[in-house]
C-alpha cells in the first residue's frame, strides 16, 4: 500500500507525459494513517474527482504569473522608479529642463542596459550551476549508487516517515535511473529544470530592464510636461509614490493573493521603502550641492 501510494504521489502525470513529482506531494501523515489497503475495486470521491475532464480541472486551477518574472519587474521597477529620480532631482536645482529631461533620458538608457545584462548574467550562472550539479546528480546515480541512497534517505529524513516506507520508495526509485535523477534534483537540489531553461536569461533580463526603463520613465514624464521645474520635481515626487504603491499591490494581487489588507499593506511597504531609498539619494545629492 505505501508503495502504491508512493508511486501514485511521485509519479502522477504520467499519462500527460510529463513527469513532476512536485505536482502531488502529500503530508507524511496521509501515508501513516492509511495502514489498511482498500480494494482495488474501490472508488474514492478523490479518484472521482481526478476521472474529471481537463477543462473541469483548468476551471478550479486559474493560471497565474510566474513568481520569478514578478520578482525580476519588481527590482527594475523599484531601482527604476527611484534612481532617475534621485538623479533628475538633483539637476533639478540647476533650475534648466533640458539639462535634467536629456541626463533622465541617458541614465534610463545606460541604466536599462546595466540592469538587464546582471539579470541575463545571473540568470545564466544559476542556469550553469544547474547544469553541473544535474551532471554531478547523473555520475553519482551511474558510479555510486550507494550515495544515491544515502541522499534520497537524507532528503526523506525530514518527514518522518518509517523505514519500512522509505525503504519501499527506495526501491521503486532505484528501479528507474531517470526518475532517480529526477527526484534527487527537485527534492534533495531543489531545483526544478523549467526555472533554469537556457530562455529564462533572456526572459530575466528583459524584464529587469523593461522594468527599470518604465519606472524611470514614469519619475521623468512630470518634466516633459510641467514647464515649471519645481513643480516638476514635485509632480515626480507624486508620481513615483503612486507607482510604488500601485505596483506594490499589483504585484501581491496577481500572485492569486484576495486579501485586500495583505495587498494594502504590501503596497504600503514598497512605497515607504522605495520613498526612504529616494530620499536618501535626493538627501545625499543636496548634502554635497551644499
Amino acid at each position: 500500500m505505501v508503495l502504491a501510494l508512493f508511486n501514485a504521489l511521485l509519479f502522477n502525470g504520467s499519462k500527460s507525459g510529463n513527469y513532476s513529482p512536485l505536482r502531488s506531494l502529500n503530508p507524511p501523515n496521509d501515508i501513516e494513517n492509511n495502514s489498511s489497503p482498500e480494494p482495488a475495486t474501490s472508488t474514492s470521491k478523490a479518484d472521482t474527482h481526478d476521472e474529471k475532464s481537463p477543462k473541469e480541472n483548468e476551471h478550479h486551477s486559474p493560471a497565474r504569473i510566474n513568481p520569478r518574472i514578478i520578482s525580476d519587474a519588481t527590482i527594475g521597477l523599484s531601482d527604476g522608479l527611484t534612481v532617475p529620480f534621485a538623479l533628475t532631482a538633483g539637476l533639478s536645482a540647476l533650475g534648466d529642463s533640458k539639462i535634467v529631461i536629456y541626463s533622465g533620458f541617458a541614465e534610463l538608457v545606460a541604466g536599462g542596459i546595466s540592469m538587464g545584462l546582471g539579470g541575463y548574467l545571473g540568470a545564466k550562472s544559476e542556469a550553469e550551476a544547474y547544469r553541473a550539479a544535474l551532471a554531478e546528480t547523473r555520475e553519482i546515480v551511474a558510479q555510486d549508487p550507494q550515495k544515491a541512497v544515502s541522499l534520497v534517505r537524507a532528503t526523506f529524513s525530514s518527514f518522518e516517515f518509517s523505514e519500512l516506507a522509505v525503504a519501499e520508495m527506495l526501491s521503486s526509485l532505484l528501479a528507474s535511473p531517470e526518475r532517480l535523477e529526477d527526484f534527487l534534483m527537485r527534492f534533495h537540489h531543489q531545483l526544478v529544470e523549467a526555472e533554469h531553461a537556457p530562455s529564462r536569461a533572456y526572459v530575466c533580463g528583459f524584464t529587469i530592464a523593461l522594468g527599470y526603463i518604465v519606472g524611470g520613465f514614469l519619475g521623468l514624464l512630470p518634466y516633459l510636461l510641467i514647464h515649471r521645474i519645481q513643480d516638476a520635481f514635485w509632480g515626480s515626487a507624486i508620481v513615483m509614490t503612486i507607482a510604488l504603491f500601485g505596483f506594490g499591490w499589483f504585484k501581491t494581487a496577481v500572485v492569486g493573493e484576495k486579501d485586500v489588507v495583505v495587498c494594502l499593506k504590501n503596497g504600503i511597504q514598497m512605497m515607504v521603502l522605495g520613498g526612504i531609498a529616494a530620499g536618501a539619494a535626493v538627501g545625499c545629492v543636496k548634502a554635497f550641492r551644499a
